[in-house]
């Protein structure tokens, strides 16, 4: 860690956005890192690389910078703190499952997974010889209780969980990880680092998918995982470019560009969703609201505990059943009906038909009356206005 990178850890969250790893660059003073759009690098001899560069599936510049930024801003001041950027959420998952995880090995998972996550473990590591179990990562208990002694390698959690957004006390899973010999894995997606760091609250690894808040702007594809742990950070480096499932530099540059206003646009996400919350738990055509910042949220003193606020994803059933959720879904104007999140612009979907279609008919399938919002940085009465029309 350079003396500029050290000055950055130390710093403000915002500060640690803006500059970790952009420092201006030293040949032309340019404010923002450069697109290395580039493949290959000229060494110095046999072996002699500037820099350390040689192939870009290995290492781009643009990449190293945003995998600086993600590091210091889940780990601040950690000096073994590592990130590595991916090609999306599910390639970053991937690659740490088949890191970890050998034929024969189980995961307990949470049992409201993210779909794409259900069938990455149903689907493709099931049959490679990866075990899972479904468990309610709101309770410890229960989370012990699915390990398989000898066998369990990854107690993996969502925190808010997608698309129920229920919340897991980070530090008690890590203790039951860690007594059973199993890594925490942390998907960190629905909070952000601005919002929750895992890794200070025990957790082994964070997952992102750096497509969602962190890009923040609905243009861009990528994944990371983030870990303190040098020997695991070597294992899933060395995977990372076996693998080669790596982001472009375009895309790396994205991401750090919306990381750039993470802090601002976080704190407008939750200050919508909180009104947001308001008016649907004053709705008669709404039967349940779900979101960590509302008192009778079961999981709200954790997720108090362990998070700035309260993240801009609410979940919320229809009276009606299933007709009057896609119902719902078909009357906005301003939440624009789609999957995905975290982008600047509001978005309404049907989960059980949409993002977690993968799930319907196992153990984690949704309600078929849930509707799941990704609530944007707009004009807050615009939003209302629009969600109360839709809701009639």
């Amino acid at each position: 860690m350079t003396g500029s990178e050290s000055r950055a850890a130390e710093a403000g969250f915002q500060t640690r956005a803006i500059h970790a790893g952009q420092e201006p660059d030293p040949l032309t003073g340019a404010v923002v890192p450069p697109i290395y759009q580039v493949s290959t690098y000229a060494q110095d001899g046999v072996g002699g690389l500037r820099g350390g560069y040689e192939y870009s599936r290995s290492g781009n510049p643009t990449r190293t910078a945003l995998e600086t930024c993600l590091a210091a801003l889940e780990a601040p001041g950690v000096e073994t703190a590592a990130a590595l950027a991916f090609a999306s959420g599910l390639a970053a998952e991937d690659t740490l499952i088949r890191t970890v995880c050998r034929p024969g090995d189980h995961a307990v998972i949470p049992d409201d997974a993210y779909g794409g996550t259900f069938r990455l473990f149903s689907k493709v590591a099931g049959p490679w010889g990866v075990e899972h179990t479904p468990a309610p990562v709101a309770d410890p208990q229960a989370v012990a209780r699915a390990i398989i002694p000898g066998r369990t390698r990854l107690i993996w959690v969502e925190t808010p969980t997608n698309p129920l957004l229920g919340i897991a006390d980070i530090s008690a899973l890590a203790q039951v990880a860690h007594d059973a010999g199993a890594l925490l894995v942390v998907d960190s997606t629905f909070a952000s680092p601005y919002l929750q760091q895992p890794l200070g609250l025990g957790a082994d690894v964070v997952v992102h998918s750096t497509t969602k808040y962190l890009g923040g702007h609905s243009d861009v594809i990528g994944g990371a995982l983030v870990a303190t742990d040098e020997a695991l950070t070597e294992r899933l480096r060395f995977h990372q470019n076996a693998m080669g499932a790596v982001p472009g530099p375009f895309d790396c540059w994205l991401v750090l560009r919306g990381i750039k206003t993470l802090g601002v646009r976080m704190d407008r996400h939750c200050e919508n969703a909180r009104v947001i919350a308001d008016l649907l738990l004053r709705h008669p055509a709404v039967s349940e609201v779900m979101w960590p910042g509302l008192a009778m949220h079961p999981g709200h003193e954790i997720a108090r505990r362990q998070m700035r606020d309260f993240g801009g994803m609410v979940s919320f059933r229809v009276s009606g059943g299933e007709q009057a959720a896609l119902d719902v879904c078909a009357r906005t104007r301003v939440f624009t009906l789609g999957e995905s999140l975290g982008g600047v612009e509001s978005l309404i979907e049907h989960p059980g038909r949409m993002t977690h279609a993968s799930a319907a008919g196992s153990a984690l399938e949704v309600p078929a009356d849930l509707v799941r919002l990704s609530v944007g940085i707009e004009s807050a009465e615009d939003l209302v206005a629009d969600l109360a029309m839709a809701l009639g």
